[in-house]
């Protein structure tokens, strides 16, 4: 019984260690969204990298912040980009460099920014209260607020009809297209 009472309390570890991989797969998937040869695995990458955003986001405490992420960015934007490709493109789209000597010089002042940021972060001191403040959620004041007959319900409404049009003209005119050629 000894053994066990010299473990750690586990409970003190779990945010430190969900952070480390959340923000690991991050900086994973931002990278291989980078490099990526295809246009697809780019916005893969991408969706990932949001997600692992918007959890930190959620360990934060910023609960409306982590949601708006997942809506705006992963289905909006990224939805969109994949969407518009896949409809639109009739070639294969490959991304990358065309020449040797540019990406070597994009590897060697990405490195270089790299070591000044990390030289900037270890030289620099934080602090750190002694007991961090709880999270409280903030959704609930929000959704009175959209709610409230001033608030901005309508227009957010507006702006996802809106959004929605643009994406149905765009599959309609890529389908037009393709059945012209």
């Amino acid at each position: 019984m000894s053994s066990l009472a010299a473990l750690p309390e586990l409970s003190e570890l779990i945010p430190d260690l969900l952070f480390f991989i959340f923000a690991g797969v991050a900086i994973v998937a931002a990278m291989a969204a980078a490099v990526a040869p295809k246009i697809v695995h780019a916005a893969f990458g991408l969706m990932a990298t949001f997600f692992m955003v918007a959890a930190l986001y959620a360990m934060l405490g910023a609960d409306f912040v982590a949601l708006a992420q997942v809506i705006v960015y992963v289905g909006g934007i990224l939805v969109l980009l994949v969407f518009g490709v896949l409809l639109t493109a009739r070639t294969e789209i490959k991304l990358g460099v065309e020449r040797g000597s540019t990406k070597t010089f994009a590897v060697l002042a990405g490195g270089l920014l790299f070591l000044v940021l990390l030289l900037a972060i270890g030289g620099t001191t934080f602090p750190t209260p002694e007991k961090p403040a709880e999270p409280e959620p903030t959704t609930a004041d929000i959704g009175r607020a959209f709610l409230d007959p001033d608030g901005m319900l309508i227009p957010f409404e507006l702006a996802s009809v809106l959004l929605l049009a643009a994406l149905v003209g765009a599959a309609y005119l890529a389908r037009r297209r393709r059945s012209d050629a």
